[in-house]
């Protein structure tokens, strides 16, 4: 039997995933520096109303609560004890708004990162990390994930860690890193480096792309650096909605649903194929998408001056692989030259 998610991209175009946890968990009260996962056992109603908040507003996917579910981060709130628990719950809680949706809908497990830095710049070894992720999946699965949902990754000792993980808790997996710094990941991953890296591996996810970063700009600037090494593995695109600014003692994005919309048909036309928000996506964004990606035609792939002027410039004049042709600027000067 395959995975739910491999039958519906093969059934579909495209899949629409979900937005923000954070924003809309900080919305409905979660203080700064509070683990999330808690709240799984905590206020189990509040994850439910995430979840459906995603579903009734048109996502194909939705992640679990579980960003900072290993042991690792859960160490810091002295709760590196309940990773199975708080993963297992809150991939049920996701399983039965899935299920009573009436649609097929897929639970992706989230795995975020551990927030270690690898051997030899730090202390985190491969089997350690290994450990911690497979122990995470686990509970993710028992609890009826259908996926493994590896995110915001920006370390590719990191990223085949998870890989790894997946494969020795037999489950399907996908995975997005973060691409924040000029067009990099943290780590110095270009995005041609991120499909080589895909494809080096025992066991490549299902569909793999970016996450959160700078803007939507940027994102879609790397997706186009996916798409040029030519790949035809699915891609993956959650966006930011807009630049985080901060305003009355806290974060907001300002990306509008309007620009998200654009952004996820500017996405699709590029050849993605899961298609989604990252920070500050809430379900008023996620409904514009939606109807946007259903109601407006195929167009041809957006050129990075078609994105600059449909989603704002870019944050850095490089893409991260040396090239600064991509430069919406020099485009233009070339153009009128």
């Amino acid at each position: 039997m395959t995975d739910a998610l491999t039958r519906l991209l093969a059934s579909r175009d495209w899949l629409m995933a979900d937005g923000a946890t954070g924003t809309n968990l900080f919305n409905m009260g979660l203080s700064s520096g509070d683990a999330p996962e808690m709240w799984n056992v905590e206020h189990p109603d509040r994850i439910r109303t995430l979840y459906r908040g995603a579903v009734e507003s048109g996502s194909d996917i939705f992640l679990t609560n579980t960003f900072g579910g290993n042991a690792s981060r859960l160490k810091l709130h002295g709760a590196e004890g309940r990773v199975r628990e708080l993963n297992r719950v809150s991939a049920a809680l996701g399983r039965e708004v899935a299920d009573a949706s009436g649609r097929t809908v897929v639970v992706a497990g989230s795995v975020g990162p551990t927030g270690d830095i690898f051997e030899p710049m730090g202390t985190m070894t491969h089997a350690v990390a290994v450990e911690m992720f497979h122990e995470q999946a686990e509970g993710l699965k028992e609890g009826g994930a259908d996926v493994l949902w590896v995110e915001t990754m920006s370390a590719p000792e990191e990223y085949r860690a998870a890989a790894e993980a997946a494969l020795r808790a037999d489950m399907p997996w996908c995975g997005t890193m973060s691409f924040d710094t000029a067009g990099r990941t943290m780590m110095g991953v270009t995005s041609a480096a991120m499909v080589a890296l895909v494809e080096k591996l025992p066991n490549p996810p299902i569909a793999f792309g970016a996450n959160c970063g700078v803007g939507a700009s940027d994102l879609m600037r790397t997706v186009l650096g996916f798409v040029a090494q030519g790949t035809e593995r699915p891609l993956i695109a959650k966006g930011n909605a807009g630049i985080p600014k901060y305003q009355e003692g806290h974060i907001h994005y300002d990306g509008t649903p309007d620009l998200m919309a654009e952004y996820a048909v500017l996405a699709r036309d590029a050849g993605v194929r899961i298609i989604g928000g990252c920070c500050g996506t809430m379900p008023e964004h996620l409904k514009r998408m939606r109807s946007a990606l259903e109601d407006r035609p195929k167009g041809p792939r957006p050129s990075l001056e078609t994105i600059s002027e449909k989603l704002g410039g870019f944050s850095s004049a490089s893409d991260g692989t040396g090239d600064t042709s991509g430069d919406p600027r020099r485009e233009r000067r070339n153009r009128r030259g």
